[in-house]
């Protein structure tokens, strides 16, 4: 399908910069994280988010505020999958999701079994 980010956007030695992702839509599949911090990484390349990024849902948020001025899906996977005792993790990253949804209506998650 291409990729969706403009190259000429993108610094490969400027870790503030979102990174090229060639998907369309992005995917985000968690099924494979054995660890919370699993969760973080799949965020971080899956949505080419720059090197700053903090690993917590604030910056999630931040970050996703800002990401892209155009239509965008993004495919949620796996979380069926994710042990029990990180449901709680879970349910602030979807509300993060929920949010950016809100205020970016170009900015769209759909969650996928």
């Amino acid at each position: 399908m291409g990729e969706i980010f403009n190259k000429d956007n993108f610094n490969k030695d400027n870790p503030l910069s979102y990174k090229p992702v060639p998907e369309d839509p992005f995917v985000l599949d968690f099924s494979r994280c054995r660890y919370l911090g699993e969760v973080h990484q799949v965020l971080r390349e899956g949505l080419g988010l720059p090197d700053y990024y903090g690993e917590n849902w604030d910056a999630l948020w931040d970050l996703l505020y800002s990401f892209r001025p155009y239509p965008v899906v993004v495919e949620v996977r796996g979380l069926g999958r994710l042990p029990k005792q990180w449901q709680g993790e879970i349910e602030q990253m979807k509300r993060v999701f929920d949010d950016v949804h809100k205020q970016c209506a170009h900015i769209t998650f759909r969650y996928v079994s």
